[in-house]
């Protein structure tokens, strides 16, 4: 029965209209795969707190970058940029302008985001995370503030890793809504992106027991949904959303 349910808002809420007020519609906006890389990848760090609010905050960054995100971070230069504005809640303009210049050195050796996660990536994707956030913890020489962690948080603090599980969903999964840019990692090894409001749905549910909002719990959310579809569980994203919506949890 619950299986059935969450087919239902799946279909109903994996289409178009889903972008219009969600931080994916960013990635939409662009043509190229680096493109949409990059700003999915700042889409991500900003994608907490009321919706409305950092997405236009996220308008005025890209607006700052002419709306050509892989030519601002293959020209970035930290002592002539323009990311004034760009703070946000916990973090401060140095801290997005430590990862810009953090991004501008990976794209300068010609490597990208893509194969920064891959070259990481041996089918654990948590091990995955940890190995990307180091790559940046190690690359930072300028003062930050806590921001910086805030946007990029460590793996090994257990927390849900909500937003980078979410950027990951966008870049390979494939359908109307995400983008499915990335191969090298299955459907079925993504895991649920975790916040308070999934966590109460899910615990009316019966799809999780625990009490905590960490990593334990995504796994246990995941592996529970994977029962309707271990091939592509996360699709259940969706239907969680719109379980909420029209149950006004």
């Amino acid at each position: 029965m619950l299986k059935t349910q969450l087919d239902k808002y799946v279909l109903e809420y994996e289409k178009q209209a889903f972008i219009n007020d969600d931080p994916i519609l960013f990635l939409h906006r662009f043509e190229t795969k680096e493109d949409k890389e990059i700003s999915g990848f700042i889409a991500s760090m900003f994608a907490y707190g009321k919706r409305e609010v950092f997405i236009a905050k996220l308008n005025h960054i890209f607006s700052l970058m002419e709306n050509k995100p892989l030519d601002f971070v293959k020209s970035f230069d930290c002592k002539s940029h323009n990311l004034c504005g760009c703070d946000y809640r916990f973090s401060k303009d140095c801290d997005f302008v430590q990862i810009m210049k953090i991004l501008n050195n990976l794209y300068t050796e010609n490597e990208t985001l893509e194969t920064l996660f891959k070259h990481n990536y041996n089918g654990e994707v948590w091990q995955m995370f940890q190995g990307v956030v180091d790559y940046f913890y190690s690359h930072i020489d300028m003062e930050v503030t806590k921001g910086f962690y805030h946007m990029l948080p460590n793996p090994e603090k257990k927390s849900a890793m909500k937003r980078m599980n979410m950027l990951l969903r966008w870049f390979v999964r494939k359908g109307t809504v995400d983008i499915g840019i990335w191969d090298f990692v299955p459907t079925s090894e993504l895991l649920i992106p975790l916040d308070t409001h999934v966590a109460k749905i899910s615990r009316k549910l019966g799809l999780l027991k625990r009490n905590d909002n960490g990593y334990e719990s995504v796994i246990e959310i995941t592996n529970n949904l994977k029962k309707f579809d271990p091939i592509d569980p996360i699709k259940y994203d969706f239907a969680l959303f719109g379980y909420g919506v029209n149950n006004k949890v």
